[in-house]
């Protein structure tokens, strides 16, 4: 298998999406950060996975509900795309990371996301 510095996107999605999938019920457990728009929408989250951390958002226009977190239904019935990957890519890698709430659409930098865990921060909002 690739490293993470030489895999394609499809493979680094597929890898990112396989390891959140197997973190099962207990994923929230896993949270390394999470992502939250200016007015505090969930927008999207960081685990820690056998495969490293992974970064997790819906993109498009998707329902909200208890908390915001947006697998829960609320108003809408439309549930967006699920956007996953590697956080750490590779240098050939795009720094900008989609996300989205019902506030709009948002880009976040991995390098951000990084330099926020390294702090020791369990929360990123978005400005």
């Amino acid at each position: 298998m690739n490293t993470e510095d030489t895999a394609s996107p499809s493979e680094r999605h597929r890898v990112a999406r396989r390891a959140v999938d197997e973190l099962g019920t207990e994923r929230d457990s896993h949270v390394l950060l999470r992502v939250r728009c200016g007015r505090s929408h969930h927008v999207a989250a960081v685990y820690d996975t056998a495969a490293g951390a992974v970064y997790e958002s819906v993109v498009g226009p998707h329902a909200h509900g208890r908390r915001d977190f947006v697998d829960e239904p609320h108003h809408r019935a439309t549930h967006g795309t699920r956007y996953i990957d590697l956080l750490n890519g590779g240098p050939l890698t795009d720094d900008q990371l989609p996300a989205s709430c019902e506030c709009g659409s948002f880009h976040v930098s991995r390098t951000e996301v990084r330099r926020a865990m390294d702090e020791g921060k369990h929360t990123l909002q978005l400005h």
